[in-house]
């Protein structure tokens, strides 16, 4: 446990980072950002002039080095994750690593294996974990209140498509960033993988697999990539152990300016869960009553809850809000359904991935 302030270094200084994570750890009463870290040097220069008060770094290892640090935010191209995050874990430090967690289910146990064995937390970025309702959803499914899962409907829409084209300038007005956009990464395959799967579906399916507690047996997927070079649109059919069915898709193709989509609905023995992510309301409704409706005043997309968590878990506050074991869960699904995609269709077990 740390005494006094959580001392955080942040590797990546790309969108993200500096719309995200960097000012909201400014912010944070209880963290010092000891160290920003990119190897493109254009990103440094912006991050220089954007935050000057903060000791940049080219190089992982030489800001580990440098710096006698608590925690790391990862936040990089997702085919970097895994070894980075390798890195700082093995420097026996605590990582919250962005979503996905990796790109692949092996890389993924690989992380939260270290991370065990260092005795340290991995936190995966996904903010909606954090908000009342889902950890209320949580309470209640993995209760066994509701009885037995068994059928799960997930599904993420969203105003994506435009960055798989590589023209990030069609959503600056909706977002307002200062320092810098995410350019083409996500047009670019070989540096984020998929489209809507590894962008977006891993938001859905991580509070999917935090609020149910499943984790995948097998996936069948089907995906298109419209006009550009990734996936827009996702279709799942899956089974989860102990034999709960469910779907879980969407499309990165509506309008700009539009909120989304982002839904979870568990039917159980007993009843069912319909949250609602993108609007912070929460239905439970049992067979036999009484029945909640649940609204979140003042909901707002809690984007700096991971990073802040990561402060808390270094000065021992807090436990860990979003387990890396919940990331592995989504990128066993993802890895399987990009597979059976590949395959048109074709089931892929869990099993299969580690073979």
């Amino acid at each position: 446990m740390t005494v006094g302030k959580a001392r955080i270094g942040v590797i990546g200084a790309g969108w993200w980072s500096t719309y995200t994570h960097i000012p909201g750890l400014l912010n944070n009463p209880d963290a010092e950002l000891a160290g920003i870290c990119d190897t493109n040097d254009s990103a440094l220069r912006r991050v220089v002039e954007a935050f000057p008060e903060v000791p940049m770094y080219a190089d992982v290892g030489e800001m580990l080095q440098a710096q006698s640090l608590d925690g790391v935010v990862v936040s990089i191209p997702h085919v970097a994750h895994h070894p980075v995050a390798v890195q700082c874990l093995d420097h026996g430090l605590h990582v919250m690593v962005e979503k996905p967690l990796t790109l692949t289910a092996a890389d993924a146990k690989d992380l939260v294996d270290r991370a065990e064995a260092q005795g340290v937390q991995l936190i995966v970025g996904y903010p909606w974990n954090f908000t009342r309702l889902a950890i209320r959803a949580r309470e209640l499914l993995v209760s066994g209140a509701l009885g037995r899962i068994e059928h799960v409907q997930c599904m993420q829409s969203s105003m994506v498509v435009e960055f798989y084209r590589g023209n990030d300038a069609a959503y600056q007005p909706i977002f307002d960033w200062t320092v810098a956009g995410p350019g083409d990464v996500y047009a670019r395959p070989e540096l984020s993988g998929g489209g809507q799967g590894h962008l977006q579906i891993t938001h859905s399916s991580g509070l999917m697999f935090f609020v149910t507690d499943l984790r995948v047996a097998r996936v069948s997927a089907l995906m298109s990539s419209l006009d550009v070079p990734v996936d827009v649109v996702n279709a799942m059919t899956v089974e989860f152990d102990g034999g709960a069915l469910g779907v879980i898709g969407g499309t990165g193709n509506i309008p700009v300016g539009d909120e989304g989509v982002l839904t979870v609905h568990v039917y159980c023995e007993h009843g069912y869960v319909m949250l609602d992510a993108i609007r912070g309301t929460l239905g439970v409704h049992r067979h036999e009553g009484p029945n909640e409706d649940q609204v979140e005043e003042g909901y707002e997309y809690p984007r700096f809850d991971t990073a802040n968590n990561l402060v808390d878990v270094c000065r021992g506050q807090a436990a860990n809000g979003s387990p890396g074991e919940i990331g592995l869960r989504s990128v066993e699904m993802l890895d399987a359904a990009y597979r059976s995609a590949d395959r048109g269709g074709v089931m892929v077990e869990v099993r299969e991935l580690y073979v």
